[in-house]
């Protein structure tokens, strides 16, 4: 089970399971977690990648003492819609993962995620060192938020 819709996610989610938000880039992985009831993406420290064999066994321990349920992944869609390199990267990596775990993956079209995910930190007053460093989880909740506010719609929060 390497990849679904959110609409499928939404049919086999379980109350009180929460689900994952990643922002893969080529040197970190952003991270957030939903609470329990799946209302608000919260952002945790990104992981530093070093190659996929280690990433991969980090992403899955993460996983586990959250007790994560799903992985929202953020899509690097172009703006004109179409798919890149990155996206091709990213859909690699969810093929690979899905060798290491059953834990499904949903994803989600992610442009202009890490552009909100900027202002937000402007508007916050972090400072530009700061943002660097928490860029990518922020960008991690705005693609998790995008998944949460759409489960709730579909009546599946």
């Amino acid at each position: 089970m390497a990849t679904m819709t959110i609409e499928e996610l939404a049919a086999v989610l379980e109350r009180g399971q929460p689900i994952a938000g990643l922002d893969l880039g080529t040197k970190t992985i952003g991270l957030s977690v939903s609470d329990l009831g799946r209302r608000f993406a919260t952002p945790r420290p990104v992981l530093k990648r070093v190659k996929f064999g280690i990433d991969a066994e980090t992403l899955l321990a993460f996983a586990e003492a959250e007790k994560i349920a799903a992985f929202v992944i953020g899509l690097p869609i172009n703006m004109d819609g179409s798919a890149g390199p990155r996206v091709q990267a990213t859909r690699a990596f969810v093929r690979s993962m899905a060798e290491k775990t059953d834990i499904p993956f949903v994803f989600w079209d992610e442009r202009l995620s890490t552009v909100a995910a900027e202002r937000t930190l402007i508007e916050m007053d972090v400072s530009r060192k700061k943002r660097a460093e928490r860029i990518d989880s922020a960008a991690a909740s705005f693609i998790l938020q995008g998944a949460l506010d759409r489960l709730s719609a579909l009546g599946k929060s």
